[in-house]
């Protein structure tokens, strides 16, 4: 990017009660340094509103912003962090704003829901773009132009890049000062930062894959035998017995009910209780492989990957790391399957979305 000498003219779009304290304190810090002796060029950082003076972030804290939309016409970068969804629609004001700094070759980058005014603005029309998986459902119902994946942290469709929720905008700009100026300053930057220069799989692994609850007292039946005994082989026709029905007539109903396949179900279910396996025990691979139906450990490690994004064990890595108290052993130490594991009936609204996204079978 030449700016022929110039400072960078990087600006964060902001809007009174729901600008993102985080993502601010994310951007201030890739943008608001004098880092050129790590290779960067020198930023001039500022945050934008419509209206000038104190606002107020998602958190009530209080900025002071002193420029309006007028900066965005000799901006380079255009920053967005989180937006409000539902009762807050960019102005056209801001539209036309942001529509002429891209028409100018700016770059603009979104965190978390900051997609959204990127999408009111149709600027993700017809591209790939990602934001937090709990809002990529609404994303993709209301703008169905985008095409909206889920389970990446960020996407890089050129001049825009899209992030996902809260700590992936620190993958999303360090990917994009890589991409600028080079990974020596990328990873210089992480270690001034404390962070990892690039994280492994995406948010998949994050995703928190509630059981939807079965209204049918029969099939609620086998659906509970069936979370108790993961570690035995399950068929369709086992099931359909279990539930005095043809297997045919058995999987109509199951699909009805629960939304989807006895099949994709049980890896659903496969999945959930070796995620907590791997959190909550010292169990090898192996083992867990075993426990929860998989077989084997390379049967786990393939549907694991696709599925979340990261091998098991890197996923352990992740969600162990300073959990096993002073003294624990590390052994592995016989485990069992919760049969009512907290929380397994949960679900959110935004599932069926997520899912799909993904790529699960239907």
């Amino acid at each position: 990017m030449d700016t022929q000498g110039r400072p960078m003219v990087v600006s964060a779009v902001v809007a009174d009660g729901v600008v993102g304290s985080f993502g601010i304190g994310v951007t201030s810090e890739v943008f608001g340094y004098d880092r050129t002796a790590l290779g960067l060029p020198r930023f001039d950082f500022a945050l934008v509103s419509e209206s000038p003076g104190v606002i107020r972030t998602d958190t009530g804290l209080q900025l002071v912003v002193e420029h309006g939309l007028e900066r965005l016409a000799r901006s380079d970068i255009v920053t967005f962090t989180a937006w409000e969804l539902f009762e807050r629609v960019p102005s056209p004001e801001l539209v036309t704003a942001l529509r002429a700094a891209h028409a100018r070759g700016a770059i603009i980058v979104s965190q978390c829901t900051g997609a959204f005014v990127l999408a009111h603005a149709g600027l993700l029309d017809g591209c790939r773009a990602t934001t937090h998986w709990r809002y990529a459902g609404e994303l993709a119902a209301r703008f169905p132009a985008v095409t909206v994946d889920p389970a990446v942290l960020y996407v890089d469709s050129g001049q825009i890049l899209t992030g996902a929720g809260t700590a992936a905008g620190v993958d999303t700009l360090l990917h994009l000062v890589r991409r600028e100026w080079g990974s020596t300053a990328a990873n210089a930057m992480a270690r001034d930062m404390v962070v990892p220069p690039h994280r492994d799989g995406g948010q998949a692994q994050f995703i928190d894959n509630p059981v939807a609850p079965c209204e049918d007292d029969l099939l609620g039946a086998v659906l509970e035998w069936c979370r108790g005994h993961l570690a035995e082989e399950i068929s369709v026709e086992m099931l359909s017995r279990r539930a005095l029905m043809s297997p045919r007539s058995f999987a109509r109903h199951f699909k009805a009910t629960t939304g989807t396949t006895p099949h994709a179900w049980l890896l659903a279910q496969r999945l959930a209780a070796a995620e907590e396996l791997l959190e909550e025990s010292d169990a090898p691979v192996e083992e867990i492989a075993r426990l929860v139906g998989f077989g084997t450990a390379a049967g786990l490690r393939e549907q694991f990957t696709r599925r979340r994004g990261v091998s098991p064990r890197a996923y352990r890595q992740t969600f162990r790391a300073g959990r096993r108290p002073a003294g624990a052993s590390v052994g592995a130490a016989a485990v069992e399957l919760h049969r009512n594991r907290p929380g397994a009936r949960r679900v959110r609204g935004d599932e069926a979305g997520v899912e799909a996204g993904l790529g699960q079978p239907a």
